[in-house]
């Protein structure tokens, strides 16, 4: 403990030099970056943030891996705007963005079911206005679905940091690959839209767009995303784990459909079988079924408990090396049709 509160203490100092150092530009106009948000018993939860300028990458089919690079890590180079007022004047609510930049309004009332649109400004700046999305679940949905990102419903090589941070940095819009049964799979979990979808991975916020435009050129099931905040801040430092942040994730999709039962969609490369077996034990039946992935090498023998346990213990189970037959699965359990 009194390591990580060293290393803290470092990487703050460290992130106070490069701000010292970095050009000091005056933010005269800075713009919002909506996320996809999401709904709860009580409202809508919009999320966002408020940057400098938009950064997007538009990379051309034939363009060389250097210059993906190149637009990829420019994603990171983001300017945050913290303190600035943030509101939704149509419904008289407003909030202000943390030291980070991120944005995260409550829209009180019951919103009807599918994608709402509701407009959130910089205060006293109309021209800032752009239009957040929120999922409402129907209100006929039998169950709801949590999924991992990388190596489950995208190509990465996460189980490999170098070939996760290859793969990452040096590949684009045009070449990410999306699992033909993955959206297969989710087509069929979401029943046509009645069954909500929720992503969760460890990749930062900064990603946000980019993944969304993958997602919408493989045709690909749209729902929130839950990603990752790599910031610095007093009282936070990064050294949460991929299984903290899924299983924070998770608790919080569950809070907020609680008449919902959850399938668990993820791989065995970054241990997502501990994750959810711990999700079961903090949720109960809630956790209807698990789906893993196993990509190369293989689930470890740790996956290899869980999955086992989680069977002894009464959830379906489905694991292989791609989807097929998980479908097939769930009808014979009763869970999906």
């Amino acid at each position: 403990m009194a390591g990580t509160r060293g290393l803290h203490k470092l990487a703050l100092l460290a992130e106070r030099i490069f701000d010292r150092v970095r050009p000091n530009r005056v933010v005269e106009r800075p713009v919002l970056d909506a996320y996809r948000g999401y709904a709860t018993p009580g409202g809508l939860v919009l999320r966002g943030r408020v940057l400098a300028s938009l950064r997007r990458t538009t990379p051309d089919p034939g363009q060389s891996r250097w210059q993906n690079l190149r637009e990829m890590v420019s994603l990171f180079f983001t300017n945050e705007v913290a303190n600035v007022l943030v509101e939704a004047p149509a419904h008289g609510v407003s909030t202000r963005s943390d030291e980070e930049g991120y944005v995260m309004l409550d829209v009180p009332g019951d919103a009807a079911p599918g994608w709402q649109e509701i407009d959130l400004q910089i205060a006293g700046d109309p021209e800032s206005r752009v239009s957040f999305r929120a999922m409402v679940p129907s209100r006929e949905a039998r169950f709801g679905v949590i999924s991992d990102i990388d190596d489950t419903m995208m190509h990465t090589g996460a189980y490999s940091l170098a070939r996760n941070l290859w793969t990452t940095f040096t590949g684009s819009l045009n070449t990410r690959k999306i699992f033909p049964d993955a959206v297969a799979l989710m087509d069929h979990l979401s029943g046509g839209g009645r069954n909500p979808v929720y992503y969760v991975s460890s990749s930062p916020w900064n990603l946000h767009s980019f993944l969304e435009r993958v997602f919408d050129r493989a045709g690909l099931v749209a729902g929130p995303m839950f990603l990752r905040d790599y910031g610095l801040s007093e009282d936070k430092f990064f050294t949460g784990t991929h299984g903290d942040h899924k299983g924070d994730a998770i608790d919080r999709i569950l809070a907020a459909n609680p008449d919902l039962p959850f399938v668990l969609v993820g791989d065995t490369g970054q241990h997502d079988a501990s994750v959810y077996h711990a999700a079961r034990h903090r949720h109960g039946s809630r956790i209807a079924a698990v789906i893993l992935r196993e990509p190369r090498p293989g689930p470890d023998t740790e996956s290899h408990a869980k999955i086992e346990a989680m069977r002894k213990e009464g959830v379906s189970v489905f694991d292989g090396p791609d989807f097929a037959g998980a479908a097939e699965m769930l009808q014979a359990r009763g869970i999906a049709p």
